[in-house]
């Protein structure tokens, strides 16, 4: 398959700074938003779109049908918060904190995570397309019955992380690093590993090497 480049976000250059209203259904646009803290926030389909927020904190927050589209996040905090079923296109995340967060059942298009911590995040059941991992840590984080089309990851950790039920033909891991990983032996042909991280998933499944 011809690799598709990803669409990056589009946000004006100009942007009103503004200290932001977060409540249900509120629909935030082209805004810059920095150094927010919104602690355990639990809102229902908040919608941002072509904006820019900055150092915003927000961890443990519920936002059921969340939705982004033309957004930039960077040094942001949103450890275990729960974006399950959450809608996210062409965002991308700089620098972010997203420890323990949950992204199951979310639709992911044309999104970038670039030097994020993801570490136990959960990408459960969520349809990514034109998604690309980078610098990115995402230990013991879980991509099971993961559908996805054009995902890219590049010297991102993935020690522990879980791949049940999700074909990996065409994946390329090669580029990445893990001691130890979960994958299912009926998912793995054609995924493309080095020799060191083929001998790593071979000792994973049990074969034992001379």
């Amino acid at each position: 398959m011809k690799e598709k480049k990803r669409i990056t976000p589009i946000v004006p250059e100009k942007l009103t700074t503004v200290t932001p209203l977060f409540e249900d259904e509120a629909m935030i646009e082209a805004v810059l938003i920095e150094n927010t803290s919104i602690n355990y926030a639990d809102f229902h389909h908040l919608f941002i779109k072509e904006s820019q927020i900055k150092k915003l904190q927000m961890p443990g927050s519920r936002l059921s049908q969340f939705e982004c589209v033309n957004v930039i996040f960077e040094n942001c905090d949103f450890s275990n918060s729960e974006w399950i079923g959450a809608g996210l296109h062409q965002v991308e995340f700089r620098q972010c904190k997203l420890t323990g967060c949950n992204f199951a059942e979310a639709y992911l298009k044309d999104c970038l995570f670039s030097g994020c911590i993801l570490d136990y995040a959960s990408f459960s059941m969520s349809t990514m397309k034109v998604v690309h991992f980078e610098e990115t840590s995402l230990r013991q984080a879980e991509f099971s019955e993961l559908n996805w089309q054009q995902l890219k990851m590049k010297e991102c950790e993935l020690t522990q992380s879980q791949w049940f039920n999700t074909p990996l033909k065409g994946l390329d891991f090669s580029e990445n690093h893990f001691d130890t990983i979960a994958l299912s032996p009926e998912s793995l042909r054609g995924i493309i590993v080095n020799a060191e991280q083929a001998l790593t998933i071979a000792e994973t499944l049990g074969m034992i090497l001379k």
